[in-house]
Protein backbone atom coordinates (compact mmCIF):
# COMPACT_ATOMS: atom_id res chain seq x y z
CA UNK A 1 0.00 0.00 0.00
CA UNK A 2 1.61 3.18 -1.07
CA UNK A 3 -0.23 6.94 -0.22
CA UNK A 4 -1.76 7.02 -3.52
CA UNK A 5 -3.21 3.94 -3.46
CA UNK A 6 -5.72 5.77 -0.42
CA UNK A 7 -7.43 7.86 -3.03
CA UNK A 8 -7.44 5.44 -6.44
CA UNK A 9 -9.93 3.37 -3.76
CA UNK A 10 -11.82 5.72 -2.61
CA UNK A 11 -12.66 6.84 -6.18
CA UNK A 12 -13.16 3.26 -7.23
CA UNK A 13 -15.51 2.99 -4.57
CA UNK A 14 -17.47 6.61 -4.71
CA UNK A 15 -16.10 8.20 -7.21
CA UNK A 16 -19.17 10.97 -6.76
CA UNK A 17 -18.08 11.79 -3.08
CA UNK A 18 -16.28 14.67 -2.14
CA UNK A 19 -12.37 14.82 -1.42
CA UNK A 20 -11.11 17.91 -1.36
CA UNK A 21 -11.99 21.54 -0.96
CA UNK A 22 -10.14 24.36 -1.37
CA UNK A 23 -10.10 28.30 -2.32
CA UNK A 24 -9.92 27.43 -5.70
CA UNK A 25 -13.06 24.92 -6.25
CA UNK A 26 -13.94 21.28 -5.07
CA UNK A 27 -13.07 18.17 -6.79
CA UNK A 28 -14.67 14.39 -6.09
CA UNK A 29 -12.56 11.58 -5.69
CA UNK A 30 -13.12 10.72 -9.73
CA UNK A 31 -12.07 14.42 -10.68
CA UNK A 32 -9.12 13.89 -8.08
CA UNK A 33 -7.95 10.57 -8.88
CA UNK A 34 -8.47 11.88 -13.21
CA UNK A 35 -6.60 14.84 -12.34
CA UNK A 36 -3.52 13.44 -10.70
CA UNK A 37 -3.03 10.65 -14.01
CA UNK A 38 -3.58 13.86 -15.96
CA UNK A 39 -0.91 15.73 -14.04
CA UNK A 40 1.26 12.52 -13.77
CA UNK A 41 1.21 12.23 -17.44
CA UNK A 42 2.17 15.86 -17.81
CA UNK A 43 4.86 15.33 -15.11
CA UNK A 44 6.40 12.15 -16.56
CA UNK A 45 6.71 14.10 -20.03
CA UNK A 46 9.21 16.21 -18.92
CA UNK A 47 11.42 13.82 -17.38
CA UNK A 48 9.70 12.58 -13.46
CA UNK A 49 10.77 8.99 -13.41
CA UNK A 50 10.22 6.85 -9.73
CA UNK A 51 12.91 7.77 -7.32
CA UNK A 52 13.27 11.67 -8.49
CA UNK A 53 11.81 14.68 -5.96
CA UNK A 54 9.56 17.35 -7.34
CA UNK A 55 8.98 20.50 -5.91
CA UNK A 56 5.75 21.92 -5.36
CA UNK A 57 5.71 25.32 -4.36
CA UNK A 58 2.67 26.37 -4.68
CA UNK A 59 -0.60 28.31 -2.44
CA UNK A 60 -2.40 25.38 -0.33
CA UNK A 61 -5.02 24.36 -2.66
CA UNK A 62 -6.92 21.61 -4.23
CA UNK A 63 -4.68 22.01 -7.26
CA UNK A 64 -1.40 21.42 -4.87
CA UNK A 65 -2.95 18.38 -3.69
CA UNK A 66 -3.44 16.95 -7.04
CA UNK A 67 0.42 17.69 -7.51
CA UNK A 68 1.10 15.61 -4.41
CA UNK A 69 -1.25 13.22 -5.88
CA UNK A 70 0.87 13.17 -9.38
CA UNK A 71 3.66 13.03 -8.66
CA UNK A 72 3.49 10.06 -5.94
CA UNK A 73 1.86 8.10 -8.74
CA UNK A 74 5.22 8.24 -11.04
CA UNK A 75 6.83 6.33 -7.89
CA UNK A 76 8.98 9.94 -7.19
CA UNK A 77 8.64 11.76 -4.03
CA UNK A 78 7.19 15.46 -3.69
CA UNK A 79 8.72 18.57 -1.37
CA UNK A 80 6.46 21.28 -0.20
CA UNK A 81 7.74 24.79 0.10
CA UNK A 82 6.14 27.27 1.98
CA UNK A 83 4.53 29.40 -0.20
CA UNK A 84 4.66 32.15 2.75
CA UNK A 85 8.93 32.04 2.39
CA UNK A 86 11.08 34.61 1.21
CA UNK A 87 12.24 33.79 -2.67
CA UNK A 88 15.98 33.17 -0.87
CA UNK A 89 15.04 30.48 1.18
CA UNK A 90 12.17 28.93 -1.68
CA UNK A 91 15.02 29.01 -3.70
CA UNK A 92 17.32 27.12 -1.20
CA UNK A 93 15.24 24.43 -0.39
CA UNK A 94 14.95 23.71 -3.92
CA UNK A 95 17.96 23.72 -4.73
CA UNK A 96 19.03 21.74 -1.79
CA UNK A 97 16.51 19.10 -3.11
CA UNK A 98 18.13 18.54 -6.34
CA UNK A 99 14.16 18.00 -7.99
CA UNK A 100 14.07 16.81 -11.11
CA UNK A 101 10.74 18.81 -11.60
CA UNK A 102 9.25 22.38 -9.52
CA UNK A 103 5.29 22.90 -10.38
CA UNK A 104 4.67 26.55 -8.94
CA UNK A 105 3.29 29.42 -10.66
CA UNK A 106 4.70 31.43 -13.16
CA UNK A 107 5.72 34.40 -11.19
CA UNK A 108 8.02 31.58 -9.24
CA UNK A 109 8.95 29.60 -12.13
CA UNK A 110 10.57 32.88 -13.52
CA UNK A 111 11.90 33.49 -9.74
CA UNK A 112 13.85 30.40 -10.06
CA UNK A 113 14.93 31.14 -13.54
CA UNK A 114 16.36 34.44 -12.31
CA UNK A 115 17.79 32.32 -9.51
CA UNK A 116 19.59 30.35 -11.73
CA UNK A 117 17.72 27.26 -11.33
CA UNK A 118 17.89 25.19 -14.11
CA UNK A 119 15.13 22.87 -13.46
CA UNK A 120 12.61 21.69 -15.55
CA UNK A 121 8.87 23.80 -14.93
CA UNK A 122 5.66 22.81 -14.83
CA UNK A 123 3.33 25.51 -14.31
CA UNK A 124 0.44 25.13 -11.34
CA UNK A 125 -1.64 28.27 -13.09
CA UNK A 126 -1.56 27.33 -16.61
CA UNK A 127 -3.22 24.55 -18.72
CA UNK A 128 -1.91 21.08 -18.49
CA UNK A 129 -1.02 19.78 -21.90
CA UNK A 130 -2.07 15.75 -21.45
CA UNK A 131 -4.21 13.94 -22.96
CA UNK A 132 -6.78 12.24 -20.06
CA UNK A 133 -7.28 9.11 -21.55
CA UNK A 134 -5.07 6.54 -19.39
CA UNK A 135 -3.20 6.26 -15.88
CA UNK A 136 0.05 6.16 -16.52
CA UNK A 137 1.90 3.12 -15.70
CA UNK A 138 2.58 2.35 -12.67
CA UNK A 139 6.53 2.51 -12.05
CA UNK A 140 5.96 -0.22 -8.94
CA UNK A 141 7.81 0.63 -5.77
CA UNK A 142 7.84 -0.35 -2.32
CA UNK A 143 6.27 1.06 1.06
CA UNK A 144 9.76 2.24 2.13
CA UNK A 145 10.36 4.22 -0.85
CA UNK A 146 10.60 7.94 -0.34
CA UNK A 147 7.46 10.13 -0.50
CA UNK A 148 7.65 13.20 0.48
CA UNK A 149 10.74 15.48 1.90
CA UNK A 150 9.61 18.05 4.66
CA UNK A 151 11.94 20.84 6.00
CA UNK A 152 12.49 21.74 8.99
CA UNK A 153 14.60 24.59 11.01
CA UNK A 154 18.20 23.16 11.14
CA UNK A 155 20.38 24.01 14.44
CA UNK A 156 23.60 24.68 11.89
CA UNK A 157 21.81 27.49 10.66
CA UNK A 158 20.51 25.45 7.53
CA UNK A 159 17.16 23.74 6.28
CA UNK A 160 17.00 20.24 6.87
CA UNK A 161 15.02 18.15 4.60
CA UNK A 162 12.95 14.87 7.18
CA UNK A 163 12.74 12.14 4.54
CA UNK A 164 9.11 9.98 4.73
CA UNK A 165 8.34 6.93 3.59
CA UNK A 166 5.11 5.98 2.52
CA UNK A 167 5.36 3.02 5.55
CA UNK A 168 6.07 5.79 7.78
CA UNK A 169 3.55 8.00 7.27
CA UNK A 170 1.02 4.97 6.48
CA UNK A 171 1.55 3.48 10.27
CA UNK A 172 0.79 6.67 11.71
CA UNK A 173 -2.34 7.03 9.19
CA UNK A 174 -3.81 3.51 9.89
CA UNK A 175 -3.44 4.11 13.88
CA UNK A 176 -5.23 7.42 13.20
CA UNK A 177 -8.20 6.13 11.19
CA UNK A 178 -8.87 3.60 13.83
CA UNK A 179 -8.59 5.63 16.37
CA UNK A 180 -11.20 8.22 15.45
CA UNK A 181 -13.12 5.94 14.11
CA UNK A 182 -13.44 7.89 10.43
CA UNK A 183 -15.80 7.23 8.12
CA UNK A 184 -16.85 8.80 4.65
CA UNK A 185 -18.93 11.15 6.73
CA UNK A 186 -16.54 13.14 8.45
CA UNK A 187 -15.25 16.19 7.64
CA UNK A 188 -11.53 16.97 7.55
CA UNK A 189 -10.54 20.98 8.59
CA UNK A 190 -6.89 20.96 7.53
CA UNK A 191 -5.29 24.20 9.42
CA UNK A 192 -1.74 23.69 8.58
CA UNK A 193 0.29 24.59 5.72
CA UNK A 194 1.02 21.64 3.62
CA UNK A 195 5.09 21.69 4.29
CA UNK A 196 3.96 21.06 8.02
CA UNK A 197 3.71 17.88 9.22
CA UNK A 198 -0.10 18.03 10.79
CA UNK A 199 -1.45 18.33 7.29
CA UNK A 200 -0.79 14.67 7.29
CA UNK A 201 -3.44 13.62 8.99
CA UNK A 202 -5.85 15.99 7.70
CA UNK A 203 -4.81 14.76 4.03
CA UNK A 204 -4.41 11.20 4.29
CA UNK A 205 -6.69 9.96 7.12
CA UNK A 206 -9.39 11.61 5.22
CA UNK A 207 -8.62 9.69 1.99
CA UNK A 208 -8.59 6.51 3.88
CA UNK A 209 -11.48 7.19 5.08
CA UNK A 210 -13.52 8.23 1.79
CA UNK A 211 -14.11 11.51 3.71
CA UNK A 212 -13.74 14.86 2.72
CA UNK A 213 -10.95 17.44 3.40
CA UNK A 214 -11.48 21.27 4.08
CA UNK A 215 -8.46 23.79 3.62
CA UNK A 216 -8.25 26.52 5.34
CA UNK A 217 -6.53 29.47 3.31
CA UNK A 218 -3.64 30.37 4.50
CA UNK A 219 -4.02 33.75 5.01
CA UNK A 220 -7.30 33.23 7.52
CA UNK A 221 -4.97 30.66 9.77
CA UNK A 222 -4.95 33.06 12.70
CA UNK A 223 -7.80 35.21 12.09
CA UNK A 224 -10.23 33.35 15.10
CA UNK A 225 -13.36 34.89 13.92
CA UNK A 226 -12.98 33.36 10.62
CA UNK A 227 -11.95 30.00 12.10
CA UNK A 228 -14.75 29.83 14.01
CA UNK A 229 -17.35 30.53 10.66
CA UNK A 230 -15.06 27.71 8.89
CA UNK A 231 -15.56 25.21 11.49
CA UNK A 232 -19.59 25.69 11.94
CA UNK A 233 -20.57 26.40 8.23
CA UNK A 234 -18.35 23.89 6.69
CA UNK A 235 -20.00 21.19 9.81
CA UNK A 236 -16.16 20.05 10.32
CA UNK A 237 -16.18 17.09 12.20
CA UNK A 238 -12.69 16.57 12.97
CA UNK A 239 -10.34 19.28 13.81
CA UNK A 240 -6.55 19.07 13.96
CA UNK A 241 -4.16 22.43 14.79
CA UNK A 242 -2.07 23.60 17.01
CA UNK A 243 -3.04 25.23 20.32
CA UNK A 244 -2.58 28.48 19.72
CA UNK A 245 -5.26 28.34 16.49
CA UNK A 246 -7.51 27.20 19.44
CA UNK A 247 -6.74 29.69 21.67
CA UNK A 248 -7.43 32.37 19.45
CA UNK A 249 -10.77 30.77 18.40
CA UNK A 250 -12.08 30.57 21.86
CA UNK A 251 -10.77 34.03 23.14
CA UNK A 252 -11.15 36.34 20.52
CA UNK A 253 -13.30 34.26 17.57
CA UNK A 254 -16.08 33.46 19.33
CA UNK A 255 -15.90 29.29 19.86
CA UNK A 256 -17.39 29.60 23.25
CA UNK A 257 -20.40 31.24 22.59
CA UNK A 258 -21.67 28.20 20.44
CA UNK A 259 -21.60 24.58 20.33
CA UNK A 260 -20.81 23.20 17.15
CA UNK A 261 -23.29 20.44 16.89
CA UNK A 262 -20.99 17.97 14.01
CA UNK A 263 -17.38 18.38 15.62
CA UNK A 264 -16.70 14.59 17.25
CA UNK A 265 -12.79 15.27 18.00
CA UNK A 266 -10.68 18.26 18.24
CA UNK A 267 -7.19 17.11 18.14
CA UNK A 268 -4.11 19.34 19.22
CA UNK A 269 -0.20 19.37 18.56
CA UNK A 270 3.05 20.93 18.02
CA UNK A 271 3.64 22.94 22.08
CA UNK A 272 2.11 22.46 25.04
CA UNK A 273 -1.75 23.70 25.35
CA UNK A 274 -1.79 25.77 28.21
CA UNK A 275 -4.18 24.04 30.75
CA UNK A 276 -6.08 26.85 32.13
CA UNK A 277 -7.28 27.38 28.24
CA UNK A 278 -7.63 23.72 27.27
CA UNK A 279 -9.65 23.10 30.50
CA UNK A 280 -11.94 26.24 29.57
CA UNK A 281 -12.84 23.99 26.29
CA UNK A 282 -12.58 21.17 27.52
CA UNK A 283 -16.03 21.57 29.55
CA UNK A 284 -17.60 23.92 26.79
CA UNK A 285 -17.35 20.82 24.54
CA UNK A 286 -18.16 17.77 27.00
CA UNK A 287 -19.23 15.58 23.93
CA UNK A 288 -15.77 16.22 22.03
CA UNK A 289 -13.03 13.74 22.22
CA UNK A 290 -10.19 15.67 22.85
CA UNK A 291 -6.32 14.36 21.79
CA UNK A 292 -2.92 15.46 22.35
CA UNK A 293 -0.90 13.92 19.87
CA UNK A 294 3.23 14.20 19.83
CA UNK A 295 5.57 13.30 17.92
CA UNK A 296 8.53 15.69 16.06
CA UNK A 297 8.86 15.45 12.27
CA UNK A 298 11.36 12.89 12.34
CA UNK A 299 8.92 10.47 13.84
CA UNK A 300 5.23 11.14 12.45
CA UNK A 301 2.91 11.20 15.36
CA UNK A 302 4.40 8.66 18.52
CA UNK A 303 2.41 9.09 21.44
CA UNK A 304 -1.34 10.30 22.34
CA UNK A 305 -2.78 11.06 25.18
CA UNK A 306 -6.57 11.76 25.19
CA UNK A 307 -7.85 14.64 27.18
CA UNK A 308 -11.26 13.64 29.75
CA UNK A 309 -11.14 15.26 32.80
CA UNK A 310 -9.00 18.36 33.60
CA UNK A 311 -9.02 18.74 37.91
CA UNK A 312 -9.34 22.52 38.83
CA UNK A 313 -6.12 22.07 40.79
CA UNK A 314 -4.12 21.00 37.86
CA UNK A 315 -1.50 23.97 36.76
CA UNK A 316 1.30 21.51 34.51
CA UNK A 317 0.39 21.06 30.58
CA UNK A 318 -1.44 17.50 29.89
CA UNK A 319 0.72 14.64 28.82
CA UNK A 320 2.03 13.61 25.72
CA UNK A 321 0.80 9.94 26.71
CA UNK A 322 1.94 6.76 25.47
CA UNK A 323 3.31 5.06 22.21
CA UNK A 324 0.79 4.61 19.38
CA UNK A 325 1.28 3.98 15.45
CA UNK A 326 3.02 0.92 16.05
CA UNK A 327 5.72 2.73 17.96
CA UNK A 328 8.24 2.07 21.08
CA UNK A 329 8.62 4.80 23.00
CA UNK A 330 11.30 5.11 26.38
CA UNK A 331 13.29 7.36 28.36
CA UNK A 332 16.67 7.80 28.59
CA UNK A 333 18.64 9.25 31.83
CA UNK A 334 21.94 10.85 31.44
CA UNK A 335 23.99 8.36 32.69
CA UNK A 336 22.65 6.12 30.25
CA UNK A 337 19.59 4.05 32.01
CA UNK A 338 16.19 3.53 30.90
CA UNK A 339 14.23 6.04 33.06
CA UNK A 340 11.59 4.67 35.33
CA UNK A 341 8.49 6.09 36.60
CA UNK A 342 9.29 9.86 38.15
CA UNK A 343 12.49 9.66 36.24
CA UNK A 344 13.83 12.58 33.50
CA UNK A 345 15.22 11.50 30.51
CA UNK A 346 15.48 11.99 26.87
CA UNK A 347 12.89 10.33 24.84
CA UNK A 348 13.57 7.72 21.88
CA UNK A 349 11.45 6.31 19.24
CA UNK A 350 11.73 3.32 17.64
CA UNK A 351 9.95 1.78 15.14
CA UNK A 352 7.23 2.07 11.25
CA UNK A 353 7.00 6.06 11.85
CA UNK A 354 10.93 6.67 12.17
CA UNK A 355 12.15 8.55 9.11
CA UNK A 356 14.33 7.24 6.85
CA UNK A 357 16.45 9.99 7.18
CA UNK A 358 18.06 13.49 6.42
CA UNK A 359 18.01 14.75 2.54
CA UNK A 360 21.77 14.87 1.76
CA UNK A 361 22.94 12.65 4.99
CA UNK A 362 23.09 9.29 6.13
CA UNK A 363 19.90 7.07 6.28
CA UNK A 364 19.02 6.45 9.85
CA UNK A 365 18.72 2.92 8.78
CA UNK A 366 16.36 1.50 11.31
CA UNK A 367 18.02 2.66 14.40
CA UNK A 368 15.89 4.48 17.20
CA UNK A 369 15.52 8.31 17.30
CA UNK A 370 16.90 10.35 19.91
CA UNK A 371 13.80 13.24 19.88
CA UNK A 372 15.90 15.87 22.46
CA UNK A 373 12.73 16.25 23.97
CA UNK A 374 13.19 15.85 27.89
CA UNK A 375 10.35 13.79 29.93
CA UNK A 376 9.32 12.35 33.01
CA UNK A 377 7.28 9.02 33.32
CA UNK A 378 4.14 9.08 35.35
CA UNK A 379 3.31 5.98 37.36
CA UNK A 380 -0.04 5.37 35.04
CA UNK A 381 2.52 4.81 32.32
CA UNK A 382 2.36 8.29 30.57
CA UNK A 383 4.74 10.48 29.32
CA UNK A 384 4.78 13.95 30.33
CA UNK A 385 6.89 16.52 28.68
CA UNK A 386 9.26 18.97 30.24
CA UNK A 387 11.50 20.87 27.78
CA UNK A 388 14.14 20.33 24.83
CA UNK A 389 17.39 19.78 25.54
CA UNK A 390 19.15 22.55 23.14
CA UNK A 391 18.33 25.46 21.82
CA UNK A 392 15.55 23.71 19.55
CA UNK A 393 12.14 25.70 20.61
CA UNK A 394 8.27 25.97 19.44
CA UNK A 395 6.48 28.90 18.13
CA UNK A 396 2.76 28.45 17.25
CA UNK A 397 3.83 25.13 17.05
CA UNK A 398 6.82 25.39 14.62
CA UNK A 399 9.62 23.98 15.25
CA UNK A 400 12.69 27.06 15.55
CA UNK A 401 16.02 25.69 15.44
CA UNK A 402 17.21 29.46 16.98
CA UNK A 403 20.35 28.60 15.59
CA UNK A 404 18.81 29.49 11.96
CA UNK A 405 17.69 32.46 13.54
CA UNK A 406 20.59 33.89 15.14
CA UNK A 407 22.65 33.18 11.63
CA UNK A 408 20.36 35.97 9.89
CA UNK A 409 21.03 38.30 12.69
CA UNK A 410 25.04 37.74 12.80
CA UNK A 411 24.59 38.49 8.78
CA UNK A 412 23.38 41.90 9.29
CA UNK A 413 26.48 44.41 8.76
CA UNK A 414 26.25 46.35 11.86
CA UNK A 415 25.76 42.99 14.30
CA UNK A 416 28.80 41.41 15.51
CA UNK A 417 26.73 38.77 17.37
CA UNK A 418 23.64 37.24 18.28
CA UNK A 419 22.11 35.22 20.43
CA UNK A 420 17.36 34.64 20.89
CA UNK A 421 15.51 33.46 23.52
CA UNK A 422 11.83 33.36 23.90
CA UNK A 423 9.80 34.46 26.40
CA UNK A 424 6.17 33.40 26.74
CA UNK A 425 4.12 30.49 25.19
CA UNK A 426 1.36 29.72 23.03
CA UNK A 427 -0.12 32.89 21.34
CA UNK A 428 1.82 34.75 23.81
CA UNK A 429 5.29 33.60 22.56
CA UNK A 430 7.84 36.40 21.96
CA UNK A 431 10.98 35.92 19.70
CA UNK A 432 13.82 38.44 21.78
CA UNK A 433 16.91 39.10 20.23
CA UNK A 434 20.10 40.67 22.18
CA UNK A 435 22.48 42.07 19.69
CA UNK A 436 25.99 43.29 20.01
CA UNK A 437 26.52 46.15 17.81
CA UNK A 438 29.36 45.89 15.17
CA UNK A 439 29.82 49.96 15.49
CA UNK A 440 28.01 52.92 16.86
CA UNK A 441 25.27 51.85 14.29
CA UNK A 442 22.40 50.26 15.87
CA UNK A 443 19.44 49.17 13.26
CA UNK A 444 15.75 50.19 15.02
CA UNK A 445 13.50 47.20 15.50
CA UNK A 446 11.78 47.53 11.77
CA UNK A 447 14.99 47.21 10.37
CA UNK A 448 16.36 43.87 12.17
CA UNK A 449 12.64 42.82 10.69
CA UNK A 450 13.37 43.75 7.60
CA UNK A 451 16.45 41.65 7.22
CA UNK A 452 14.99 38.84 8.85
CA UNK A 453 12.31 38.48 6.87
CA UNK A 454 14.23 38.17 3.31
CA UNK A 455 15.81 35.32 4.98
CA UNK A 456 13.70 33.80 7.43
CA UNK A 457 9.48 32.91 7.46
CA UNK A 458 7.09 34.80 9.62
CA UNK A 459 7.44 32.72 12.27
CA UNK A 460 10.85 32.67 12.86
CA UNK A 461 11.13 37.00 12.88
CA UNK A 462 12.21 38.82 15.98
CA UNK A 463 9.70 40.66 17.78
CA UNK A 464 11.80 42.11 20.11
CA UNK A 465 15.59 43.96 19.59
CA UNK A 466 17.87 44.64 22.66
CA UNK A 467 21.47 45.43 22.47
CA UNK A 468 24.42 44.55 24.45
CA UNK A 469 27.82 44.98 24.66
CA UNK A 470 28.33 41.78 25.25
CA UNK A 471 26.41 38.11 25.10
CA UNK A 472 26.84 36.49 28.99
CA UNK A 473 28.88 32.95 28.53
CA UNK A 474 29.24 29.69 30.48
CA UNK A 475 32.78 28.69 31.68
CA UNK A 476 32.84 26.78 28.60
CA UNK A 477 32.05 29.84 26.11
CA UNK A 478 29.05 29.05 25.16
CA UNK A 479 26.26 31.94 25.39
CA UNK A 480 24.41 31.20 28.73
CA UNK A 481 20.87 31.22 27.68
CA UNK A 482 19.77 31.12 30.90
CA UNK A 483 20.95 34.57 32.12
CA UNK A 484 19.07 35.78 29.09
CA UNK A 485 15.91 34.13 29.57
CA UNK A 486 15.45 35.09 33.33
CA UNK A 487 16.53 38.91 31.82
CA UNK A 488 13.76 38.94 29.33
CA UNK A 489 11.56 37.93 31.73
Amino acid sequence: MRLHDLVRESARRTPAATAVVGADGTLSYGELDAEADRLARALAGIGVRRGDRVALWLDKSARAVVAMQAVLRLGAAYVPVDPLSPADRAVHLVRDCAPRAVVASQERLRTLERHGVGVPGLRADGPVDAPPAEPPPDPGGAADDLAYILYTSGSTGVPKGVCLSHRNALAFVDWAAAELEATPADRFANHAPFHFDLSVLDLYVAFRAGASVHLIPQETAYAPRLLVDFLLDRRITVWYSVPSALILMARDGGLLDTRPADLRALLFAGEPYPVTHLRTLREHLPEVRFLNLYGPTETNVCTFHEVTVLPEDRTAPVPIGRACSGDRVWAVREDGGVAGPGEEGELIVDGPTVMLGYWGHPPQGGRPYATGDRVVLQDDGDYRFLGRRDGQIKVRGHRVEIGEIESVLQAHPAISDAAVVLTGSGIDARLVAYAVPSGEERPNLLEVKRHCAAALPRHMIVDVVRYVDALPRTPNGKVHRRLLTAEVR
